[in-house]
């Protein structure tokens, strides 16, 4: 017999569709793939096996079914298959941001634009901003691969159609050089920046989060790397990992002060925060904003920042 429990994850924003404990039966009953995956944990609660890269995906496909009325959606085999609770929570911190800088109220609608740095093939951060609210996107990546997934999952739910667009960094270097023009006017920037420093620090990482999950003792655990989430080269690892991505967007950003309200990218290393808080600095930036998050164990943080004046935020249009 299965436990159920309305257990609230209070970690996650409060906005956050998935603080509740996964509804199993109803995922199912919208993704009846999701079922063979299923099992009772020893605590007699329903899960998955989130160390599968498959289960995960059925997961993933069950929640945007579920939660946000998209279908269809798929990923390529290998590519990054994010976990939705944290990417959600992105998006609502976001959107509190955003607030913040327009009398307290959340601007909704597609005149809300946003650039998401390295969409990846599962097109998450989008989909998600303008189900929840009504926002437009640019989604660019370097992996010609990745944008065509991303394409094929728009045109299988054509409401997206008018606000998701997609372009190609030509030159890997650069992050924001071929993609703002100066016509452009972003509202904010969104990236999840990959975390490694190469392919052998990212297996390392990997084989860690696996044994981490599957809780084995040392006889049993993994010696092969089993990517949970997925993911691959450039989703995973770059020159210089995290800090060197962050420090190239941050000097690359400030070629661009007026073309963006904010700028915002991820940090899952906190021994980071002090050298990109030097490096805003070193570009002027005119206000920066650390926002902390936490997903189960991990916790994360968001930095946000802008060469906005205080009279030129004043006049941003929100609407």
């Amino acid at each position: 017999m299965t436990t159920k429990t309305n257990t609230e994850k209070t970690n996650l924003h409060p906005r956050n569709q998935h603080r509740f404990r996964y509804d199993f039966k109803l995922l199912i009953e919208n993704s009846p793939a999701l079922k063979k995956y299923v099992s009772i944990n020893e605590h007699k609660i329903e899960t998955i096996d989130f160390s599968d890269p498959e289960a995960v995906k059925a997961l993933n496909k069950a929640l945007l079914i579920t939660n946000y009325d998209i279908k269809n959606w798929d990923i390529p085999a290998n590519y990054l298959c994010p976990p939705i609770p944290g990417r959600a929570d992105y998006i609502h911190y976001i959107a509190d941001l955003l607030a913040s800088s327009n009398n307290g109220i959340i601007p909704k609608g597609n005149v809300i634009q946003g650039l998401d740095i390295g969409i990846g093939a599962n097109c998450i951060y989008p989909l998600i901003g303008n189900v929840e609210y009504g926002w437009s996107f640019v989604g660019t990546d370097i992996d010609e691969k990745a944008l065509q997934n991303c394409s094929d999952i728009i045109e299988n739910n054509p409401k997206f159609i008018e606000s998701i667009s997609l372009q190609q960094q030509t030159e890997s270097r650069f992050i924001f050089k071929n993609i703002i023009t100066p016509e452009d006017r972003f509202t904010f920037t969104i990236c999840n920046p990959p975390f490694h420093k190469s392919e052998e620090e990212a297996t390392k990482g990997s084989l860690r989060k696996v044994n981490n999950l599957e809780s084995r003792d040392v006889t049993n655990k993994a010696t092969k790397p089993v990517l949970n989430f997925g993911g691959h080269n450039a989703e995973l690892w770059c020159e210089g990992g995290e800090l060197g991505f962050i420090t190239q967007m941050i000097y690359e950003s400030a070629k661009y002060p007026m073309q963006c309200f904010w700028f915002t990218t991820l940090v899952s290393k906190q021994s980071h925060l002090s050298s990109i808080y030097k490096t805003l600095n070193k570009v002027n930036a005119a206000m920066i904003k650390t926002i902390d998050m936490a997903q189960g164990q991990k916790n994360s943080r968001i930095i946000a920042w802008t060469f906005l004046s205080e009279r030129q935020q004043k006049q941003w249009k929100f609407e």
